[in-house]
């Protein structure tokens, strides 16, 4: 053969050449969606997280017992908050607490174990003098009008109000500076710990609940007990009348700022 016909039959061939069928096994598939990474640092995924629910550096700050000043310095990397405020801020923010340590993506299926910001309530904290008057109140305060408020995710009556502990008489199981939630609407029980008012003081007083029958006449008599048995006890009866005012649902203590 020579190399005309050669060079002639092999541009013949490559005109009847069919291209290749593509090949179905190569065709890239579609690429899963990657979740976003998390902020980097710890302050960083504070303040997107905080941002994203809507809370203020105060807000944070007050459901977690410390100032203004130290979430603005946890979120700067200035310094890192403790386990007990990364558990409070873990709940504030409704995020789980290895998220927030570490930004780990990899969480369970299941909702977080804290509550939602959307089912959390604003309650009063107010004053012993206007605590006397609560129950009384036809109008309680809306968000934001008492001395200060703090957040809680408990099934609480309208009525619900806080209380800051003073002095020692409930020491050492309640000291000066805890919180207190009190439920104008829930009854207590012998052994509860109450809000009471007696008529002829300006102020409520807060005690432990110990009922001790009625007198002749049918009126309630009441003992109003304190725990630290250096202070007296008081007394709800038909020469000292008083009233209850409402039954200890939860008990907030804060440690010391530094």
């Amino acid at each position: 053969m020579t190399i005309v016909s050669l060079a002639f039959i092999m541009r013949a061939m490559s005109e009847t050449e069919t291209p290749d069928e593509p090949n179905e096994s190569l065709v890239p598939l579609e690429a899963e969606p990657v979740a976003a990474p998390s902020p980097a640092t710890l302050g960083t995924r504070l303040r997107a997280r905080r941002e994203a629910v809507g809370l203020t550096q105060e807000k944070l700050a007050k459901q977690c017992g410390v100032s203004r000043a130290a979430v603005a310095q946890w979120e700067a990397g200035v310094t890192r908050p403790g386990l007990d405020n990364l558990v409070r801020a873990a709940k504030a923010l409704d995020v789980w607490l290895s998220w927030l340590t570490a930004g780990d993506q990899s969480l369970p299926d299941g909702p977080s174990p804290f509550p939602s910001a959307a089912s959390r309530r604003q309650i009063p904290v107010i004053d012993y003098v206007r605590a006397g008057l609560w129950d009384a109140v036809a109008d309680p305060y809306a968000p934001g009008g008492g001395m200060d408020d703090i957040a809680t995710d408990l099934d609480l009556s309208p009525k619900a109000f806080a209380l800051v502990v003073r002095g020692e008489s409930m020491d050492p199981e309640f000291r000066d500076g805890d919180k207190i939630i009190i439920d104008p609407e829930v009854a207590p029980q012998p052994g509860d710990f109450v809000v009471a008012k007696l008529d002829r003081e300006d102020e409520a007083t807060f005690k432990k609940y110990r009922p001790r029958g009625a007198d002749k006449d049918g009126a309630p008599i009441i003992e109003l007990v304190p725990i630290n048995p250096d202070w007296p006890t008081l007394m709800i009866n038909a020469e000292q009348p008083g009233r209850i005012v409402g039954t200890l649902i939860e008990h907030r203590r804060y440690r010391p700022r530094r």
